[in-house]
Protein backbone atom coordinates (compact mmCIF):
# COMPACT_ATOMS: atom_id res chain seq x y z
CA UNK A 1 0.00 0.00 0.00
CA UNK A 2 2.84 2.46 0.99
CA UNK A 3 4.51 2.34 -2.55
CA UNK A 4 0.75 2.84 -4.05
CA UNK A 5 0.70 5.91 -1.76
CA UNK A 6 3.50 7.69 -2.96
CA UNK A 7 3.05 6.57 -6.86
CA UNK A 8 -0.07 9.03 -5.98
CA UNK A 9 2.12 12.40 -4.31
CA UNK A 10 2.31 14.73 -7.03
CA UNK A 11 4.81 17.14 -5.16
CA UNK A 12 6.75 17.60 -1.68
CA UNK A 13 8.12 20.05 0.08
CA UNK A 14 9.88 20.26 3.33
CA UNK A 15 11.81 23.12 5.43
CA UNK A 16 14.80 21.84 8.12
CA UNK A 17 12.84 23.25 10.96
CA UNK A 18 9.60 20.45 9.94
CA UNK A 19 6.91 22.22 8.10
CA UNK A 20 6.04 19.94 5.38
CA UNK A 21 3.41 19.98 2.34
CA UNK A 22 2.50 17.69 -0.25
CA UNK A 23 -0.29 16.90 -3.07
CA UNK A 24 -1.74 13.36 -3.75
CA UNK A 25 -4.38 12.30 -6.02
CA UNK A 26 -5.78 8.84 -5.99
CA UNK A 27 -6.77 7.23 -9.41
CA UNK A 28 -10.32 5.69 -9.43
CA UNK A 29 -8.30 2.10 -9.72
CA UNK A 30 -5.82 3.36 -6.20
CA UNK A 31 -5.80 0.03 -4.59
CA UNK A 32 -7.24 1.37 -1.47
CA UNK A 33 -10.35 2.40 -2.93
CA UNK A 34 -11.24 -0.87 -3.21
CA UNK A 35 -13.76 -2.13 -0.72
CA UNK A 36 -14.22 0.65 0.59
CA UNK A 37 -17.02 0.84 -0.37
CA UNK A 38 -17.86 -0.67 -3.96
CA UNK A 39 -20.42 1.56 -5.30
CA UNK A 40 -19.74 4.51 -3.51
CA UNK A 41 -15.47 4.79 -3.31
CA UNK A 42 -13.58 6.63 -0.28
CA UNK A 43 -10.44 7.24 -0.07
CA UNK A 44 -10.00 5.11 3.70
CA UNK A 45 -8.72 7.27 6.83
CA UNK A 46 -5.33 5.23 7.06
CA UNK A 47 -4.20 5.70 3.32
CA UNK A 48 -4.10 9.61 4.93
CA UNK A 49 -1.71 8.33 7.70
CA UNK A 50 0.14 6.72 5.56
CA UNK A 51 0.75 9.80 3.81
CA UNK A 52 2.20 11.78 6.20
CA UNK A 53 4.40 8.87 7.07
CA UNK A 54 6.16 8.92 3.60
CA UNK A 55 6.14 12.93 3.97
CA UNK A 56 8.57 12.39 7.10
CA UNK A 57 10.14 9.10 5.92
CA UNK A 58 11.08 11.89 2.66
CA UNK A 59 12.01 14.42 5.23
CA UNK A 60 13.91 12.78 7.64
CA UNK A 61 15.63 10.66 4.66
CA UNK A 62 15.01 7.54 7.21
CA UNK A 63 12.33 5.17 8.05
CA UNK A 64 9.35 6.36 10.34
CA UNK A 65 7.64 4.29 13.43
CA UNK A 66 4.28 5.75 13.83
CA UNK A 67 4.33 5.30 17.91
CA UNK A 68 0.94 6.91 18.87
CA UNK A 69 -2.12 8.32 16.55
CA UNK A 70 -2.87 11.31 18.96
CA UNK A 71 -5.43 12.91 17.01
CA UNK A 72 -7.55 11.59 13.79
CA UNK A 73 -10.36 13.91 12.91
CA UNK A 74 -11.04 13.06 9.73
CA UNK A 75 -14.25 15.74 8.20
CA UNK A 76 -15.25 15.46 4.74
CA UNK A 77 -14.58 12.00 2.63
CA UNK A 78 -11.74 12.20 -0.72
CA UNK A 79 -13.48 10.88 -3.71
CA UNK A 80 -11.43 9.21 -6.21
CA UNK A 81 -9.55 11.79 -8.61
CA UNK A 82 -9.97 14.49 -5.90
CA UNK A 83 -6.61 16.57 -5.27
CA UNK A 84 -6.04 16.43 -1.62
CA UNK A 85 -3.07 18.92 0.13
CA UNK A 86 -1.24 17.78 3.13
CA UNK A 87 0.43 20.33 5.30
CA UNK A 88 2.54 19.32 8.39
CA UNK A 89 4.38 21.03 11.57
CA UNK A 90 6.76 19.64 13.58
CA UNK A 91 5.10 20.62 17.16
CA UNK A 92 7.27 18.67 19.61
CA UNK A 93 10.60 16.80 20.16
CA UNK A 94 12.03 14.59 22.85
CA UNK A 95 13.67 10.91 23.40
CA UNK A 96 14.00 10.83 19.81
CA UNK A 97 10.31 11.72 19.36
CA UNK A 98 8.47 14.17 17.73
CA UNK A 99 4.98 15.22 16.91
CA UNK A 100 3.34 15.99 13.36
CA UNK A 101 0.31 17.87 13.26
CA UNK A 102 -1.21 17.93 9.75
CA UNK A 103 -4.02 19.44 7.98
CA UNK A 104 -5.73 17.83 4.70
CA UNK A 105 -7.78 20.27 2.48
CA UNK A 106 -9.23 19.81 -0.71
CA UNK A 107 -9.14 23.21 -2.66
CA UNK A 108 -10.50 25.84 0.30
CA UNK A 109 -12.09 22.69 2.16
CA UNK A 110 -10.66 21.19 5.59
CA UNK A 111 -10.73 17.29 4.79
CA UNK A 112 -8.47 15.98 7.88
CA UNK A 113 -6.56 16.99 11.31
CA UNK A 114 -4.39 14.54 12.15
CA UNK A 115 -1.22 14.35 14.55
CA UNK A 116 1.10 11.62 14.95
CA UNK A 117 3.88 10.54 17.38
CA UNK A 118 6.62 9.54 15.42
CA UNK A 119 10.48 7.79 15.53
CA UNK A 120 12.84 7.99 13.65
CA UNK A 121 14.80 4.53 12.81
Amino acid sequence: MKKEIELCMLDFGATEGGDLNARFVFPEDFIGFQGHFPDNKILPGICQIQCLMIMIEKWKGRSALLKEIVLAKFLLPVLPSEELACTGKNIEEGNGEFILKALFTKGEKKIAEIKLRVRIK
